[in-house]
């Protein structure tokens, strides 16, 4: 693990000592946990995002191959 440094509002550290205390974790156990929630839900909606602007890219393309004649040649016969 890496050693980091943050500060947090009077609030943020009222309720995080609040949180560690009702759920027997360390503060730096949740601040953990948060930050693994914050990168997964970022993940999926990067993700998302990425897969929204590629569909239809192909759409009305006139210099590609017709890949249903592509695709017929790859099945078994």
């Amino acid at each position: 693990m890496v050693r980091t440094q943050i500060y947090l509002t009077e609030r943020e550290r009222a309720g995080l000592e609040a949180l560690s205390e009702a759920s027997g974790k360390k503060q730096s156990e949740l601040i953990r946990e948060a930050v693994d929630h914050l990168l997964e839900e970022n993940s999926k909606t990067r993700r998302a995002t990425i897969l929204e602007c590629a569909a239809g890219m192909w759409k009305n393309r006139k210099d590609l191959p017709g890949f249903g004649a592509m695709r017929a040649e790859w099945d078994r016969k």
